[in-house]
């Protein structure tokens, strides 16, 4: 299985939430149902006006069965790093169903194109010759000769297509870019979730800190640049899901040190998505560095025995909520909530459906807390219940059903929670239900003015469609955070998510400094 590009509320994703995805983020990019020679995916680019289509739109290979790499891609990945660009300049994190929910329709928005390119090592081809006609006055009169109009779906298709042409020739010819410093650790021969850059010269271990787009990203069934270490679950599921040969795979289990070239190596508990690692490496000379990839801190890391006897003296932070105005309600609280709001919508209306939107790895604590409450099983399509089943995590797996009609609790990848797939969805077991209720769990739905007092949220509704955005994040926020921070009191702390914008850096450091200075 190849590496494909997650949808994400109508756009198709390849990177976790990370940028970036890494995303840190990487690109936005959409499947075009081809593949390179060395594996990868062929890509087109969508642009704002795309943002509203339907994931359906997505090509499965034309023999009309859904293929599990098509199935599993649609589901979505963490996204936490794909950003707008507002008309002031300052950036937006990219928030599920922004257009309803603020009033504004995605075209009113552009996507910020900087790192978007860069996702796969491409470069926008600049022109050589200033006599050459633009892109858009070829398009102008393409569409001319076509008749048809700028809005057409005909013309859209027409200009999706060029723009895959070209980057898919561009992509032959561009070498990959350099690895950032961030993605390196210092006096070692290691790189972290660094695939999307090739062979990267001096690095002979490439370490992975969990299954999300943004972080494997570069992973597909060619690799052959170095040894991937990773956690037995997340080895699963490069195997299962990007077909890299088991050859190049070393699995390494949590809170176990292990020497790898003379660095003492220890994987710990991230608390993100399943089989995410916190990497701890302790050099020769005695200098520590912990890389967290994508993190949720809790009072439970200040236990970790090898955090309270070793002083970190490098810190790379997931800092994808490093913004004071981000402070979430513990996850606790939000999964009661949503089990409080499930059971309060099937007392007013018993056949009501219910839906939570979930990643293809991730939010699984969501819809099992609604499970257990209810004492009912979980729908999930063929290729989900396969990933799940891979976690070997019993208490989920157990309760995972094949047929629909079996429960009234199902899973649906987080970017179809749209009215309109939505009420079609409905549709299809209008027999059994008359009302849907459905809820988007990600940090970007939270707002100041509800903060902890989650009573407070306004869910979205449409005839016999609810739809509640709910601030349940795998990510750390602004005051867990500072706590880690100040409980770990690094010598240094290495930003990486959000790091392209020198304003944006800087006011992340003067936090810092502020943190370590407290007492």
């Amino acid at each position: 299985m190849r590496p494909a590009i997650s949808p994400i509320n109508g756009l198709l994703l390849a990177g976790d939430g990370d940028v970036e995805d890494e995303t840190d983020c990487g690109g936005e990019w959409a499947r075009a149902g081809m593949e390179d020679e060395d594996g990868l995916p062929s890509f087109r680019l969508l642009d704002s006006e795309d943002m509203g289509g339907s994931i359906d739109d997505v090509e499965d290979g034309g023999d009309g069965a859904e293929s599990f790499s098509s199935s599993f891609y649609k589901s979505g990945t963490d996204w936490s790093r794909l950003r707008l660009e507002q008309e002031d300049g300052e950036s937006k994190s990219l928030m599920f169903g922004i257009a309803s929910a603020n009033g504004g329709t995605s075209s009113d928005r552009k996507m910020k194109q900087t790192s978007l390119l860069h996702m796969w090592g491409l470069k926008r081809k600049e022109a050589s010759d200033d006599s050459s006609p633009s892109l858009s006055a070829v398009k102008k009169r393409k569409e001319a000769a076509s008749g048809e109009t700028p809005g057409s779906s005909h013309s859209k298709r027409s200009k999706l297509f060029s723009m895959r042409t070209r980057m898919n020739n561009e992509a032959s010819t561009t070498r990959p870019r350099a690895c950032p410093f961030y993605k390196r650790i210092p006096g070692t021969p290691f790189t972290v979730d660094a695939f999307r850059y090739g062979s990267i010269e001096g690095c002979s271990a490439y370490f992975l800190t969990h299954f999300h787009a943004d972080h494997y990203g570069g992973l597909s069934k060619g690799w052959s640049h170095g040894p991937i270490y990773c956690t037995p679950l997340t080895a699963r599921l490069v195997r299962m899901c990007l077909s890299v040969n088991p050859s190049w795979i070393r699995t390494l289990e949590f809170n176990e040190e292990r020497v790898i070239e003379g660095i003492k190596v220890t994987l710990l508990e991230a608390n993100h998505c399943p089989g995410a690692a916190l990497i701890h490496f302790r050099l020769s000379n005695g200098q520590c560095y912990l890389h967290t990839g994508d993190f949720r801190a809790s009072k439970s890391m200040q236990a970790y025995p090898l955090l309270v006897k070793q002083r970190v003296n490098v810190l790379y932070l997931d800092t994808t909520y490093c913004n004071p105005k981000y402070k979430f309600p513990s996850r606790e609280d939000v999964l009661n909530y949503v089990v409080r709001i499930t059971k309060k919508q099937l007392m007013t209306q018993p056949r009501t459906l219910v839906v939570v939107g979930a990643y293809s790895i991730g939010k699984e604590r969501v819809y099992l807390s609604i499970s257990q409450a209810l004492g009912v099983k979980i729908h999930a399509t063929a290729s989900r219940k396969r990933i799940l089943q891979s976690f070997e995590w019993p208490e989920l797996s157990n309760r995972i059903c094949s047929n629909p009609t079996d429960t009234l609790l199902h899973v649906l990848p987080i970017s179809s929670l749209r009215f309109e797939s939505l009420s079609n969805y409905l549709k299809t077991y209008k027999d059994q239900y008359v009302a849907l209720l459905a809820f988007r769990p990600t940090g970007w739905t939270f707002s100041e003015a509800v903060g902890n007092q989650l009573d407070l949220i306004r869910p979205t509704s449409k005839s016999n469609i609810t739809i509640y955005g709910v601030p349940y994040s795998e990510h750390s926020s602004f005051t867990e955070l500072r706590e880690f921070v100040r409980f770990l009191r690094p010598e240094k702390i290495i930003p990486t998510v959000n790091v392209g914008n020198p304003s944006n850096r800087e006011k992340m450091q003067s936090y810092f400094r502020q943190w370590l200075a407290e007492r």
